[in-house]
């Protein structure tokens, strides 16, 4: 099935773009704003801030190799486990708290969002 929208449904369908309410429509059909449901953006000074907030296109790429499952792995989980190893605590029966999912297909280890690199 194709997604429902405004095009689909009939003409009092309004879905919208994903923007939150900032109140409630009440049973007489009269929306009530509500001041705690309204935004507030905090942004902080930026006075005296050196870097400006374009990055032109002709800078180089990063260094930085690609982050992929395997060294994510090895940043992330393998030092718990060799410090569980090395401590004495490690059980291969509770593998769950280090990630592992056995319902996943071909795949040991769940690498977001629980054991992602902070």
């Amino acid at each position: 099935m194709a997604e429902f929208t405004s095009k689909r449904g009939p003409r009092t369908f309004y879905k919208g773009r994903g923007a939150r309410a900032t109140g409630v429509i009440t049973s007489s059909r009269k929306f009530v704003s509500i001041k705690e449901m309204v935004p507030e953006f905090v942004v902080p000074s930026l006075e005296g801030f050196k870097l400006k907030p374009y990055v032109s296109y002709r800078t180089p790429t990063g260094t930085e190799p690609a982050l992929t499952p395997e060294t994510l792995f090895t940043q992330a989980v393998a030092p718990r486990i060799k410090k569980d190893i090395e401590d004495g605590t490690f059980s291969p029966e509770r593998l769950e708290e280090y990630g592992f999912d056995p319902n996943q297909e071909g795949k040991l280890f769940k690498l977001y969002p629980k054991n992602f690199v902070r």
